[in-house]
């Protein structure tokens, strides 16, 4: 595979629990992000099986140690992964494991990020600050990453791209794009800037 499928063309979503025959590159993508951002949001736009979610109800014990400063209306947390499947053109097929977002389960990081190919990371850009522990993550494991500024309503809209890149300190190559994650085909393409970044890191492996 040369370049990443269009998000248009082909991109199953039966609700079928079994792989296309056509299947060919099964490739495992972390959807990461701090507390709140959209991780389990984006995955249930995108999966074509019914995902796995491990959400429980936020409790006044959890409100102690976790930072809710931005998020005050979540009522639900992710405590171990969320888990869906999208099958793109081309026989690529993502996997996609979602991570907790807050500090306490960090400890569960290498394990959800053992095998995986890459990362989305996803940002809020009302409070980029909660991305730098994520990043720093990501960065640390070594994983190729892109990441997507989900548009919640009351974003700023007035920052450009490149104060968004800087506020981040990413790295010129590193893909950068708005999403929503409420809609599929924006998910889908965020997705698709990762896969295109995998590509184009690794085009030996891709011929």
């Amino acid at each position: 595979m040369a370049s990443a499928p269009s998000s248009t063309s082909d991109t199953a979503h039966s609700g079928g629990i079994h792989l296309p025959d056509t299947a060919r590159d099964l490739v495992k993508i972390l959807v990461t992000g701090p507390f709140g951002v959209g991780k389990t949001t984006l995955i249930d736009s995108v999966s074509e099986i019914r995902p796995l979610h491990t959400e429980e109800q936020l409790t006044e014990a959890s409100a102690q140690v976790d930072d809710l400063d931005g998020v005050r209306e979540k009522s639900t947390t992710t405590v171990a992964i969320d888990f869906g499947r999208i099958s793109l053109a081309g026989g690529i097929v993502l996997y996609l494991f979602g991570t907790p977002g807050q500090e306490r389960f960090r400890s569960l990081w290498d394990d959800i990020a053992y095998g995986a190919l890459g990362a989305l990371v996803l940002v809020d850009s009302r409070r980029i600050d909660a991305s730098f522990d994520v990043l720093g993550l990501v960065e640390e494991s070594g994983l190729p990453y892109a990441v997507a500024f989900n548009s919640f309503p009351d974003a700023p809209r007035h920052y450009s791209g490149d104060q968004l890149r800087e506020a981040l300190d990413l790295e010129i190559d590193t893909p950068m794009v708005i999403c929503d994650a409420r809609d599929q085909n924006s998910s889908v393409d965020a997705l698709l800037s990762l896969v295109q970044h995998l590509i184009d890191s690794n085009p030996a492996e891709h011929r």
